[in-house]
């Protein structure tokens, strides 16, 4: 099956939409399918050979962060050529109510489409003025994918129209079978001190690294020599500016780390913690976490909830409660017995996030759809003769 997909993100700064395009297409690529994926993207020598290029992004604020995004003539022209060009059996476009290459491929595209939705926003107001705009592109897909009861929530609300809720897919055995690493590993369990792990854009609010840092210091005070691990992209000194100097030099930065190294670094903390404060349809990192056997303390946002099985394979707190954090986490550094229990959940629960479910099921919603397309041609072949025989039938 000739499959295009498109990415309204940029590719060069990495997000969770951009992880989950990337490993579905190697798993399709794996299945013997051929994959394009069109992105915006700067550096066209660093992308990966089934990537397009579509440009160079720019910043719009969307859905509470900062998303760099193409849009306008020059894109739509070459949104238009890469379709030309592709000849796809099936087009995949990821968050097609952004003002994006998703937008423009759907006001374009003419064969079967199928639409993923991952934004979980409950008041748009955007969405709902913008929904006039976005009907035409919507109206052509044959199937809807949300990656979460929130995200296809969202869609029904401010759309219309309904979608079936297919997760964020993982390759859970590549980071269940990550080496930990020295440098990240230390106490607990209980030895004491301990690492607690948080991964995310350090200066972007609603990843909640400022909650964590607020906890920190009533943590240190019961458990002194506790280390926080912090990867992401970020302005590290402005982060913990606030922050008394000795607890200051319990926080470690590690900057961006590559696929292997966040691996290497979930199986080697003790603890990892997701504090983050909304505009969250999914996870994908709490998945990575369990799926390398990291204990889970994340914000009690309802996608949250949905991840960690209501609380059974990880533990929550409520939203930006800093004091509620810092208990939580020291019970749980201070509970070897029940940091296992969290794992042997985690890796249960997981095992529904692998790709090896979730690309299947996305394949069978390809199929559906394909299938009643070849249908609608057959139909449309008998009525109108000559023009469904040259392909000319209306899809």
């Amino acid at each position: 099956m000739k499959i295009g997909i498109v990415c309204p993100y940029d590719w060069d700064v990495p997000g969770g939409v951009q992880f989950h395009i990337r490993d579905l297409a190697e798993h399709l690529i794996a299945l013997g399918h051929q994959v394009s994926v069109l992105a915006p993207a700067e550096d066209d020598e660093a992308l990966p050979p089934y990537v397009v290029s579509a440009g160079r992004a720019v910043a719009v604020p969307y859905n509470g962060s900062v998303a760099r995004l193409s849009f306008g003539i020059l894109s739509a022209a070459r949104v238009r050529r890469w379709l030309n060009d592709g000849r796809f059996d099936i087009l995949h476009v990821h968050e097609p109510a952004s003002p994006s290459l998703s937008m423009l491929a759907a006001w374009s595209a003419t064969g079967p489409m199928v639409g993923t939705f991952h934004t979980s926003n409950p008041r748009s107001r955007a969405m709902i003025a913008a929904s006039p705009i976005l009907q035409p592109g919507l109206e052509k897909m044959r199937a809807r994918i949300a990656v979460s009861e929130y995200a296809r929530r969202t869609l029904v609300e401010h759309l219309g129209g309904d979608a079936v809720v297919i997760p964020n897919g993982v390759d859970v055995g590549f980071f269940a079978e990550a080496e930990p690493d020295d440098r990240w590993t230390g106490g607990a369990a209980d030895g004491e001190p301990g690492t607690i792990g948080f991964i995310g854009r350090i200066n972007e609010p609603r990843k909640g690294l400022p909650t964590l840092l607020a906890a920190l210091p009533k943590i240190l005070a019961q458990r002194p020599g506790v280390r926080l691990l912090v990867a992401g992209k970020g302005d590290e000194e402005e982060a913990v500016a606030g922050l008394a100097p000795e607890v200051r030099a319990q926080v470690e930065f590690l900057g961006m780390v590559s696929d292997r190294e966040k691996a290497r670094l979930l199986r080697s903390v003790d603890l990892y913690v997701a504090p983050n404060t909304g505009g969250e349809s999914f996870g994908i990192i709490l998945v990575e976490a369990m799926s390398a056997g990291a204990p889970v303390l994340a914000s009690d946002l309802d996608a949250f909830k949905q991840v960690l099985d209501g609380g059974d394979a990880g533990e929550l707190f409520p939203v930006e409660d800093a004091d509620a954090l810092a208990v939580a986490a020291l019970r749980l550094l201070g509970d070897p017995g029940r940091l296992e229990e969290l794992r042997k959940a985690a890796s249960r629960h997981v095992r529904r996030f692998d790709w090896s479910t979730v690309g299947a099921d996305i394949l069978a919603v390809y199929e559906t759809v394909t299938d009643g397309t070849a249908a609608v041609v057959r139909v449309e072949d008998e009525r109108t003769g000559w023009r469904g025989r040259l392909g000319l039938a209306r899809d």
